[in-house]
Order: structure tokens, then sequence, then C-alpha cells
């Protein structure tokens, strides 16, 4: 049998980001697993420039890579009380290619930010957004990682047993949603 694929997006592309640390925790504590993290450092979406050019070969690039993938984990920082632009732009462009990644794809969301919510408003934002594209959320345990700058110990993994415990929980359940 194949080694599950998953595949996880950052909202953001800063080095050391927590959200990517996040994702690196889940991927662990998701245990055996072919783990590939996206590159979301695309150009701003611009229509003209679609018309003009077509999408990105990145782009296209990033569609096939969810649609290859047998769940995603997403990790959206908070800005301003919503998910990054970077996310956001990434998700626009995914709805630009041919490829249609999304439909009834298992999908885990979480985030990490510095404030005392660790991105609740994030998520729920980001629940929205992706509603077009038809995936299957997994409705919890919900994951906000609080003071995410104290989360995180020299090697990147989280501290809080609270987070472990429930992190554990979340893909234990999408391992389950994968093999439904």
């Amino acid at each position: 049998m194949a080694p599950i694929k998953l595949f996880g997006i950052s909202g953001s592309l800063r080095k050391g980001s927590h959200n990517s640390l996040l994702l690196a925790e889940a991927a662990r504590l998701f245990g055996e697993a072919e783990y590939t993290e996206a590159d979301v450092n695309l150009p701003l979406y611009n229509g003209d420039d679609e018309e003009a050019h077509g999408v990105p070969a990145a782009v296209d690039a990033l569609a096939r890579q969810i649609a290859d993938a047998d769940a995603v984990i997403i990790s959206t920082p908070e800005y301003n009380s919503g998910p990054s632009g970077v996310l956001k732009n990434a998700l626009d462009w995914i709805s630009r290619s041919q490829v249609k990644p999304w439909g009834g794809k298992p999908v885990a969301i979480m985030s990490a930010a510095a404030g005392r919510s660790g991105g609740e408003r994030s998520q729920r934002m980001l629940r929205s957004f992706m509603v077009p594209f038809r995936t299957r959320i997994l409705q919890g345990p919900e994951i906000h990682v609080a003071a995410s700058y104290e989360q995180f110990d020299a090697n990147g993994h989280l501290t809080g047993e609270i987070y472990i415990k429930e992190l554990t929980e979340l893909m234990e359940g999408l391992r389950a949603e994968i093999a439904r």
C-alpha cells in the first residue's frame, strides 16, 4: 500500500513561521505519511495578468500537489482579524487553475498567532473561504495556538500538553477521514 500523502499549506512566508512549525508538528503527530509543504510565494492575483499570460505554472503545480494529496492541512496566522493575504491569494489563484483539486478533499485547519485568541477569527474566515471548494473540513477539535511565540521549543515542537493532545486528536480524525 502506498504511503498517505499529506500536504501542508502555511499562510505565512516568514522564515521560522509558527504556522509552518505547527504544520510540521501536525505532520509529525499524524504519523507515517509522505509530507510536503506548499510554496505559496505567488504573484498577486490580477485578472488582467491572467488574461494576458494565463495561470502561472507555479499555481498549476500547487493545484496538482493538492489534487495528488490524500489530505491537506492548512495553518493560518491572524492578521487584522483574518487570514493572511498570502493564503487568500493562493486560494484565489488555485480557483483559477484548470486543475480543480479540492472537491471532497479531507482538510484540517489550524492556526498559530501571537494574540490570545490564537487565530480563532482567521480560522472562522478561512472556513468560509473554503466553502466554494466543497472540501471535507474537519470540524474539530479546533487548534488555536495562542501566544505562539511561547509554544514551541528549540526543536520546533509544541510544548503545551493541551495543544499536543488536541492536535493529535485532529490528526487522528484526519486519518479516519482519509480512510472513509
